[in-house]
């Protein structure tokens, strides 16, 4: 009888995800979004095979249809014979900190495709729609050998930008309703997106929506920017589907030969290792005998009105400074 391997070790997991073993992927994922004291070592053996997924970011207004739309991405990527992953983030349940909202239940119709794999993540309070772990849980992904990763973020409006961060191309999808694409607007959509769709392109407007977005993008091109590419999909149906995907490809590939391709995931990975260094002193302020005492000496303190916050927080992190130079 065939007895999986113990995956409780970054050297067993890893070994396992270039394995193309589902079950480690899950386990690593579950890693990331707990913080286990492995993830650094796990990410260790695996950095090196990361950077070959094309990732989008599929973001825009609630009720725009991005779960719809991605779900039928993934369907014409999975008929070229490509393998997918799907990120979806959603809201945090105030319960149980989990995710409101099952990828299983809103694709049912991907969920037993063995080249697909979905996550769904809660947002746990971050801003901008993606959990903190999203970045990790993209790597782990790109090495386990998917072709493009479909990262669809709750639609939460001004916070968007962290999507652009961590992908390689961001699109946002509207509605043709009468001032959406304002809405979008003043939403700071514009300033992040790469691709605009307008869903739901059977509905009355929509041709006049193309119109509205192309002339409020004239203008940001007009300032240096790229030419910004406009689609209509019709995504129950799987209409301008295939067009998107094979536009959003033409927009990767022609960013290579001028470096920009290049530069965007430098900057991805800069905002990376900041965040990643933040969570680290953030973490340090409390891990350890003198972070534990000094929080609950400031907390007093501060309570007492015996300190000022913003005087209490820079000797924190003095402390974690020390302690971290310390354990170096």
């Amino acid at each position: 009888m065939y007895h999986p391997p113990a995956l409780n070790s970054p050297s067993a997991l890893s070994d396992a995800i270039m394995r193309r073993d589902r079950r480690a992927l899950s386990r690593a994922m579950s890693w990331v979004e707990d913080e286990h004291a492995g993830v650094d070592d796990l990410f260790r053996r695996l950095h090196q095979r990361t950077g070959r997924a094309i990732r989008v970011g599929i973001t825009g207004p609630p009720g725009a249809g991005k779960s719809t739309l991605v779900a039928r991405m993934a369907t014409v990527l999975r008929r070229q014979s490509r393998q997918v992953g799907i990120v979806a983030v959603d809201p945090t349940s105030p319960f149980t900190g989990g995710a409101l909202l099952g990828d299983r239940i809103r694709m049912p119709e991907l969920a037993d495709d063995p080249g697909v794999f979905m996550r769904s993540m809660a947002t746990r309070g971050s801003l901008g729609g993606l959990a903190a772990a999203t970045h990790e849980v993209l790597d782990l992904l790109d090495v386990f050998g998917v072709d493009w990763i479909l990262v669809e973020t709750v639609g939460v409006g001004q916070s968007e930008l962290d999507v652009a961060r961590m992908t390689d191309v961001t699109v946002v999808v509207l509605v043709p309703e009468s001032g959406d694409a304002v809405q979008a607007m003043k939403a700071g959509l514009m300033e992040i997106g790469d691709l605009f769709v307008v869903n739901k392109a059977d509905r009355d407007g929509a041709d006049r929506a193309v119109t509205e977005l192309r002339s409020m993008l004239a203008l940001r091109e007009r300032h240096g920017g790229r030419p910004l590419v406009v689609r209509q999909t019709v995504a129950v149906k799987g209409t301008g589907v295939a067009e998107l995907l094979e536009a959003i490809e033409q927009w990767v590939e022609a960013g290579r030969p001028d470096g920009q391709f290049t530069g965007r995931r430098r900057e991805t990975e800069r905002w990376r290792l900041l965040h990643l260094a933040q969570r680290k002193l953030v973490r340090s302020l409390t891990i350890g005998p003198a972070g534990e005492l000094a929080l609950a000496r400031l907390t007093t303190e501060v309570l007492e009105h015996r300190l000022a916050p913003h005087d209490a927080a820079a000797e924190l992190v003095e402390v974690a400074l020390r302690d971290v130079a310390g354990r170096a």
